[in-house]
């Protein structure tokens, strides 16, 4: 099934927009996992296995992985999410984008070596370091657009002119153009911080009923209220609401996955309650 339409039929079937980032961090593992050959895969194994039902996606980082030497547990949690809780949708959060041959073996390895339904792609070279992944319609290509991090004004807001002359900031150039000319295969979606709300309407307001994948709820302090009333479409969805610290980290100790599912169903109600003030 196609990317978009799987996460779609996750929201409805689960009421839930949120995403769990598995970002594990070995120095943070419970003491039982760190001393673990296999500690990444069981700590990643036991979050999935304990918050599938409540989710709509799941988001491993690629980096915190490959520091660790540890693509085949990448490998192995991938193919498990597929196996024990199938129609839940994985997005490979690595923010490729390269040109020429490159660009292609980057789609290769994430969509047909970790099996990845989407991947979080940068577009700051141009449509043609990502046009391999666009040309995978079944698959999800997610932009960045405006990110989370505090540093994103430096680049995404400085103003550029288009080209009917028009200026406005870049981060919405980027989301008009990925909306108006990329997305003809209806499969892209884009990356757009909690921590900026005024922003998230802005690329919104651009880009219709498109996903936005919204990162920094939780350690980033991003406000779920503000994200629901900014970037949720007319039928209230449109989300995918990524939160990996503080569900992963709910607890330190051999409980951490009951804690974590415990976060999970929080921050589903916290969501669903401004859904339902907003409709």
């Amino acid at each position: 099934m196609h990317f978009i339409q799987t996460l779609a039929a996750r929201w409805r079937s689960t009421k839930s927009m949120v995403c769990v980032g598995l970002d594990p961090e070995p120095t943070r593992l419970p003491a039982h996992l760190r001393e673990s050959p296999d500690g990444l895969f069981e700590f990643c194994r036991a979050i999935v296995d304990a918050t599938a039902d409540l989710v709509c996606c799941f988001k491993p980082q690629i980096a915190h992985f490959a520091a660790q030497r540890a693509e085949d547990a990448l490998e192995r949690v991938i193919a498990h999410i597929h196996a024990a809780h199938p129609g839940v949708p994985v997005i490979l959060d690595a923010k490729r984008g390269d040109i020429g041959s490159t660009a292609q073996h980057y789609a290769t390895e994430a969509f047909d070596r970790y099996r990845a339904d989407a991947v979080t792609l940068n577009p700051y070279l141009g449509r043609d370091s990502v046009q391999p992944f666009l040309d995978r319609a079944d698959k999800g290509a997610i932009l960045l657009c405006h990110t989370s991090n505090p540093g994103a004004a430096d680049m995404q807001e400085l103003t550029v002119r288009d080209g009917d002359g028009a200026e406005r900031p870049l981060y919405q150039h980027i989301a008009a153009m990925i909306a108006r000319d990329w997305n003809e295969n209806g499969n892209c979606a884009l990356v757009v911080g909690a921590t900026w709300p005024e922003q998230l309407a802005q690329v919104r307001a651009l880009v219709g009923d498109m996903p936005l994948l919204v990162p920094g709820v939780g350690a980033q302090g991003g406000d779920v209220a503000a994200v629901v009333r900014n970037g949720a479409t007319p039928s209230g969805d449109g989300l995918i609401i990524s939160s990996s610290r503080a569900i992963l980290y709910a607890s330190g100790d051999e409980q951490f996955a009951a804690a974590a599912r415990t976060a999970t169903q929080s921050l589903r109600a916290a969501i669903n309650t401004f859904r339902d003030i907003r409709a």
